[in-house]
């Protein structure tokens, strides 16, 4: 596991999201908080790679707001790994690009880990991506991205996926399988979480698949677009069909909030165990990220949330500070 706490580098960042709603505003900081520069202690993280640069913006911006005195650490073990980390009590919040899974709910009651909350904190287009090089596979439907990836699939070479396609040898780069991008992506193209060939580079480590796609011309992978954004100078991403209107959409914030870019768009969580919220500087972090969601997901390089998201994330750390505060 890597611990990242200082300025974002080489795109390992993020985590976090909410702003205040009409009335929600008053009811949840009626309570005056203490300040800032008054706060001391720890907040730990793991999880998702795609939602670390997330948290890492969050971490930042909290400590130039005054948290000084605070040290957030973010790890990236995967969602998967995150998780598990989660789940056995060792972290205070869980970084997910995935809801948690019944089997992780299960571990979590089975070590008394007592309640726990999930919050949307941004969304996403996960980016499937190609060498500059590759001037042919502007757009990809699913049915040609399943071809690609689908367990037990034997293609090797471009020309195998279209016809027309030029004969290229086809390198494949992507997540490992306890990130949540890959339980993601494989279920959406594939049909089955976790069902994907397993001849292929892959890496939690996200950069390392932007240097697979990078120096190969035949060179694809798929990750979360704040990944993309970064190096769109070494890569290109590919339009996704959307299988109900037929119409190649390329990965943006428009088409990741308006619906349009399917089956590839997703939300992001930080999941929070209840007894954090008793900790002041846990709930602070959390405070600050719901408050400055837009500046976050901007520096992070992530997709804010929409209106109704930014809603409902705040009356779920509403509902946790009233719990934690009983």
């Amino acid at each position: 596991m890597r611990l990242f706490t200082g300025r974002r580098r080489n795109a390992f960042a993020a985590v976090g999201a909410i702003a205040a709603v009409g009335v929600l505003a008053s009811v949840a900081f009626a309570a005056t908080p203490p300040p800032l520069n008054k706060l001391k202690g720890s907040v730990t993280a793991d999880g998702s790679s795609t939602v670390g640069p997330y948290a890492t913006a969050a971490a930042e911006l909290f400590s130039r707001a005054g948290a000084k005195n605070v040290r957030v650490t973010v790890g990236i073990s995967g969602t998967g790994g995150g998780f598990e980390r989660f789940c056995k009590g060792e972290i205070d919040l869980s970084d997910a690009s995935r809801p948690m899974k019944i089997k992780e709910a299960v571990l979590c009651k089975a070590n008394n880990i007592g309640s726990w909350r999930a919050f949307t904190v941004a969304n996403d287009a996960l980016t499937v991506v190609v060498n500059k090089d590759n001037t042919w596979a502007t757009c990809l439907s699913v049915d040609e991205l399943k071809k690609i990836w689908n367990t037990g699939s034997k293609v090797n070479n471009w020309k195998d996926v279209r016809a027309g396609f030029p004969d290229e040898k086809l390198k494949l780069f992507g997540p490992g399988t306890d990130s949540g991008t890959f339980d993601y992506f494989t279920e959406a193209i594939n049909g089955k979480s976790k069902a994907s060939r397993s001849d292929y580079g892959a890496s939690e480590d996200d950069n390392v698949l932007v240097q697979g796609v990078s120096g190969e011309k035949g060179g694809l992978g798929y990750f979360g677009y704040s990944y993309f954004e970064e190096n769109q100078d070494k890569l290109r991403a590919v339009q996704i069909r959307n299988p109900k209107t037929g119409n190649c959409v390329a990965p943006s914030a428009k088409s990741a909030q308006n619906g349009t870019y399917k089956p590839l768009a997703r939300p992001l969580f930080i999941y929070a165990k209840g007894s954090s919220f008793k900790r002041p500087e846990v709930q602070a972090f959390l405070r600050y990220i719901f408050a400055n969601e837009v500046a976050i997901a901007k520096r992070a390089k992530f997709i804010p949330l929409t209106p109704a998201q930014l809603k409902k994330a705040r009356i779920t750390f509403d509902l946790a500070v009233k719990a934690a505060n009983r």
